[in-house]
């Protein structure tokens, strides 16, 4: 099954942080995407590149759609020509599966709105 056919499932502060050997087996499926820590909390982090304001603007109109239903939200920086979009989930301050997920349907919609 791939990332982009998953759904979040709802996440409370004794829910599983991704292990190693998961990460291993995610991390292939969104290439684009860094790891990183912020104040020692892991994230994942990718910046997508747009000819302008409104193309942006647009992609995180698309991305507010699907962070709503899967009630997951991430940090989105929005600058010109640029939207930077970091996961991690705030209930076990890590990374879980649903990260992984949001991760893959974020680069699922820059697709169909970088053509």
């Amino acid at each position: 099954m791939t990332l982009t056919s998953e759904t979040c499932e709802a996440c409370r502060a004794d829910s599983p942080k991704v292990t190693e050997e998961e990460i291993r087996e995610l991390k292939p499926q969104i290439p684009e995407w860094e790891m990183t820590e912020v104040r020692s909390v892991p994230h994942l982090r990718r910046t997508f590149r747009f000819d302008g304001w409104m193309p942006a603007v647009r992609f995180v109109d698309a991305l507010a759609e699907l962070v709503e239903e899967q009630d997951h939200h991430p940090v989105i920086r929005l600058e010109w020509g640029k939207l930077t979009v970091s996961w991690w989930t705030h209930a076990i301050d890590g990374l879980h599966r649903n990260d992984f997920i949001m991760a893959a349907r974020t680069d699922e919609i820059y697709g169909k709105h970088s053509e």
